[in-house]
């Protein structure tokens, strides 16, 4: 008797671990989405050359509406996650904090959020500033690749 409650036993914490584990192919929106490259900036840079990848800059402020509207929405998707993972790297920083705020300047920030493209050498490529839903994030990440 006192056997097969020990077995018994394991078995249902058997049961409660693997329940609490979480599920081997499932992604949580955070892990679908965008990934941010999160070293400096000119580690950005370094690695932009070194994967001869254009950087995909966002500059938000902590403040601002269509920047948390971009990131609960829009840097979370699958298809945008797929997307600008493979082509950019990708870096956020809010231009009032840190290293966001010489960012802010160089690149003449007017609005929040900005949509900053560049290469490698820092190179301007693209730069454009609010919402954008996840189709027309891709499409703006194709326009900047196709170029």
């Amino acid at each position: 008797m006192k056997k097969s409650i020990f077995m018994l036993s394991g078995l249902i914490l058997m049961i409660l671990t693997a329940a609490k584990s979480p599920g081997s192919g499932s992604k949580t929106k955070s892990e679908a989405g965008i990934t941010f490259f999160e070293g400096s900036w000119n580690e950005a840079l370094e690695l932009a050359k070194k994967e001869n990848k254009i950087i995909f800059l966002d500059i938000s402020a902590s403040w601002c509406g269509p920047c948390k509207k971009l990131k609960a929405s829009t840097f979370p998707n699958i298809e945008v996650g797929k997307y600008y993972n493979t082509n950019f790297i990708n870096v956020a920083v809010d231009g009032e904090k840190g290293e966001g705020i010489n960012l802010a300047r160089k690149y003449k920030i007017k609005g929040y959020p900005s949509l900053i493209y560049v290469d490698g050498k820092e190179q301007l490529i693209a730069q454009t500033a609010g919402y954008r839903n996840p189709k027309q994030l891709i499409e703006l990440g194709k326009k900047v690749i196709n170029r």
